[in-house]
């Protein structure tokens, strides 16, 4: 494949070491063509880039546009493909096997895969320290970037108007000792920022994740040193923010990095393919191998040591609760996606999911019954 490698280390491409299990098969069954990545994706197509600012139109691959097609089989936002044709009339003519993808059940009550972002290094987790500020959600969120090979790092912003950032961040302390950088900063400050460039060095993708009004594109656009990225107030009464990100865009970085920022999402439904020990409860999945029973559920049986650990103040209550109910989320989602997994792909059809006992639903864009 001929194509110029420098041009693309711009846009994020991977050393040939990192190109995931099936990649070079890909490449090499498409001689004529060459890699662009999608940075943004729209209802009638795609945006590509070969390099920096070198975004172009390109024509989707007729499967792709099937109602029956499964989502998580079109290309998504940070995506590496394989274009053919000339500028104003390139056409996609593959998908590159992605080295890490974030995803999340969609909203509503069907179950269906939705990709967020796609060949990510790293999420920024970004709350602000206001009423967005919501430990239950980050642990949600924690669940289903480390479910999909991404390292997560909390931001937390809005710290020049924080009644109590030390404190905040110390309510986050467990996550630290689980390795998971926690950042506090002034979206609005270019020297406050700094503290996030270790990871926007040259190759890296950083997505920022986030509910509307956490100041994302604040952030975006102090670290890009420009405004790009348009922003918008939040109501004071509880810090909700209008959806100013109405599209995920891929965008490079003078640091080097790539970023795609993404609007608020509805809804943090697992999809089934999370591990809990992978999220932000490797402690308490570690201590609930000390159970008297293996099958311990953690409610009423005798010798749990989970219950015992919440007893002796050793365990945060409410850490424990959200412990339990991304559980039951995670089995029913499981459940689910196996069942379909399990038909033909013909026969498969929108299925509705079980409801656990207490669902992830909410009214917007917002996600206040995480408490």
């Amino acid at each position: 494949m001929n194509f110029d490698i420098d041009a693309l280390l711009g846009i994020g491409w991977p050393a040939r070491e990192a190109w995931p299990s099936g990649w070079e098969a890909v490449v090499d069954a498409h001689p004529g063509a060459r890699p662009a990545r999608v940075t943004e994706q729209h209802r009638s197509g795609y945006v590509v880039a070969e390099a920096i600012d070198d975004a172009q139109s390109a024509e989707s691959l007729p499967e792709w546009q099937r109602p029956r097609c499964e989502p998580t089989s079109r290309a998504a936002v940070g995506d590496w493909v394989l274009v053919e044709g000339e500028p104003g009339k390139l056409r996609i003519v593959a998908l590159l096997p992605r080295i890490s993808v974030i995803k999340r059940a969609a909203a509503g009550e069907h179950y269906k895969q939705q990709l967020i972002a796609a060949n990510v290094d790293t999420a920024f987790v970004v709350t602000g320290l206001d009423a967005d500020f919501n430990v239950r959600r980050i642990e949600r969120y924690l669940l289903l970037l480390k479910g999909g090979g991404v390292q997560p790092v909390v931001v937390l912003t809005k710290q020049d108007i924080a009644d109590d950032a030390p404190g905040a961040v110390a309510a986050l302390a467990m996550l630290a000792e689980q390795d998971i950088p926690v950042r506090s900063v002034n979206a609005r400050d270019a020297d406050s920022v700094a503290a996030l460039h270790p990871w926007l060095g040259p190759g890296q993708t950083v997505v920022l994740v986030g509910s509307s009004g956490a100041g994302k594109s604040t952030l975006t656009n102090t670290l890009l040193g420009r405004s790009r990225m348009k922003t918008a107030a939040v109501r004071e009464s509880d810090a909700r923010g209008r959806h100013t990100t109405t599209h995920r865009a891929l965008i490079a970085m003078p640091q080097g990095a790539c970023l795609i920022d993404t609007p608020g999402m509805r809804e943090l439904k697992p999809t089934g393919e999370e591990q809990l020990d992978e999220a932000a409860f490797a402690d308490i999945e570690a201590l609930a191998a000390q159970c008297r029973f293996r099958d311990c559920r953690h409610e009423n049986e005798p010798g749990c040591a989970l219950r015992e650990a919440v007893r002796r103040g050793e365990l945060d209550p409410g850490r424990f609760a959200n412990y339990l109910k991304l559980r039951d989320e995670l089995t029913a989602a499981a459940q689910v996606l196996e069942a379909r997994q399990a038909k033909p792909a013909e026969a498969r059809k929108v299925q509705k999911r079980p409801s656990p006992r207490r669902g992830a639903d909410d009214d917007d864009d917002e996600y206040d019954q995480y408490e």
